[in-house]
């Protein structure tokens, strides 16, 4: 019985240990870390995992990296954001190749569209007559 008891106790620690992958964001549920706003648009989500496997959700990649660079407090381990072509598909910030113009309408203004492959990424930056860019373009366009 004991051994059965500390079982459980090893398994619920082992659980309630952050997780380094990204948590699916429930759009229409989920809450913007940074501005608040419900989550409702699955090609523009973003998610931060700290280093202690904290996860924050954001409605924009705008609102993720704001929080970033205003958050003292918060030790971040990686970030992720929907793949436009994907609904609500979450991949690694640092791979994704972006494009920025004013023809996407992201949540908050960040006007910016991520994409798993170059090739997407020119089509879709010629169709909305985007600027391509990679994410360390990105993360330091704000401030």
């Amino acid at each position: 019985m004991k051994t059965l008891i500390l079982s459980l106790i090893t398994i619920v620690t082992l659980i309630s240990c952050g997780s380094k992958e990204p948590v699916p964001i429930k759009l229409n549920v989920d809450a913007c870390e940074f501005c608040k706003m419900t989550i409702s648009n699955g090609k523009f989500g973003a998610e931060l995992i700290t280093k202690k496997g904290r996860h924050y959700k954001f409605d924009d990649v705008a609102c993720m990296i704001q929080f970033a660079k205003s958050s003292t407090i918060v030790s971040y381990e990686s970030f992720y954001v929907n793949d436009y072509l994907k609904d609500n598909t979450l991949i690694p910030a640092e791979t994704a190749h972006f494009i920025k113009g004013e023809k996407i309408n992201s949540p908050m203004r960040g006007n910016l569209a991520a994409f798993t492959s170059t090739e997407k990424q020119t089509e879709f930056g010629k169709k909305l007559e985007a600027q391509s860019m990679n994410w360390s373009e990105v993360y330091n366009a704000y401030k």
